[in-house]
């Protein structure tokens, strides 16, 4: 009898108590409550927390009020500012194809160095990064060659010194970065979900040849409809100079190359494909390569290696970031050389005009 009493005491005990998950719970979130605090808490929280079995528990959100909005005024604020943007760089000095880690760092750099001149950062993927978001594999760290690791000192971007390299802890701690400082700019704007479908190319007075005067936008989404629907027209950007960073051969990349190839306007007429991986190589042939490979168009970072067979550099990150920094200063090179050629036949055109007056 006495036994049967002790386990019926020991029933009552245990469904009295809280249940384990319970108990945790309010461990959890005790620290929160504040003596004499339930009297700031609305009657439905103080509710919703009795009936959990919970203390009651005050934050700094608990009395937070939005403002009032329409949302007409919620599409007016995006349509209005998206399409002010449209109307500014429709003539753009210089537009980046792909805003990946060279593109990002091209855009970056013309920032800093020409922050007058109006960037228009193209980007098919709603979120630019490219392939800079992880390292190899699908891993977190981030390896850069030295001396390439001074642009993550000037971003204050930290790292680990492993003597002829670095290596920051998670890749997209330097990609986030590094857009940030570029979103900063207002000479600059990112058309994300925006891709590029075509080149302008038009006769090109000053040099006789031809040349790549701009870019042929659409939305991403229309340009991936395009083989189950009709009459989806694009639209266009002009530009002084074009800068590719579209990446090497995929489904995605090496856009400008390809497409100057079935133009006939590759040097040598083939492209030869990116070779095989050597890392000791292939940073250098990228940077060095990083140059203007038809009039008004600069080729930069892993797209070069389609045009020049140079290898495939695997996960490293330095050549993306130098070869993109470089190319700013050679768009910016191939505009001022266009200044000089325009001004000099404008010279000889007026004169010609004296000339002709004087007779």
């Amino acid at each position: 009898m006495a036994a049967m009493i002790a386990q019926r005491r020991a029933a009552a005990a245990t469904a009295a108590a809280p249940k384990r998950g319970a108990r945790l719970v309010a461990r959890v979130a005790q620290p929160l409550a504040q003596p004499g605090s339930s009297g700031m808490q609305t009657a439905a929280d103080a509710s919703m927390l009795a009936r959990a079995g919970l203390p009651p528990t005050t934050t700094p959100f608990d009395d937070f009020q939005f403002a009032n909005i329409r949302e007409a005024e919620v599409s007016r604020a995006m349509t209005r500012r998206y399409f002010k943007d449209l109307d500014d760089f429709a003539e753009s000095d210089v537009v980046i194809v792909g805003a990946g880690s060279a593109g990002l760092a091209c855009a970056y750099e013309l920032g800093k160095v020409a922050p007058h001149l109006k960037v228009a950062l193209m980007e098919q993927s709603v979120a630019p990064g490219g392939g800079a978001w992880l390292g190899g594999q699908l891993f977190s760290a981030m390896v850069v060659r030295k001396p390439a690791h001074l642009m993550l000192d000037e971003l204050e971007v930290p790292y680990e010194d492993e003597g002829h390299y670095v290596v920051v802890r998670h890749a997209a701690l330097l990609t986030s970065t590094l857009m940030s400082k570029v979103l900063k700019n207002p000479n600059v704007k990112l058309f994300n979900a925006v891709a590029v479908e075509d080149l302008i190319v038009k006769p090109d007075a000053l040099s006789g040849g031809r040349r790549v005067a701009g870019v042929v936008t659409n939305w991403s989404l229309v340009a991936q409809a395009h083989g189950t629907q009709s009459c989806m027209d694009p639209n266009v950007i002009e530009a002084g100079v074009v800068v590719s960073a579209c990446g090497h051969d995929g489904p995605f990349g090496a856009t400008s190359v390809k497409r100057l190839a079935r133009l006939g306007m590759v040097p040598g007429g083939e492209v030869p494909g990116m070779g095989a991986l050597d890392m000791e190589a292939a940073e250098g042939a990228i940077v060095g390569g990083t140059r203007e490979v038809v009039p008004g168009m600069v080729l930069a970072g892993m797209e070069l290696a389609e045009v020049d067979g140079s290898p495939r550099m695997g996960p490293t990150f330095g050549a993306m970031i130098v070869s993109g920094r470089r190319a700013a200063h050679v768009a910016l090179a191939v505009l001022e050389k266009r200044k000089k050629m325009a001004a000099k036949a404008t010279a000889a055109g007026a004169e010609a005009t004296a000339a002709a007056a004087a007779l």
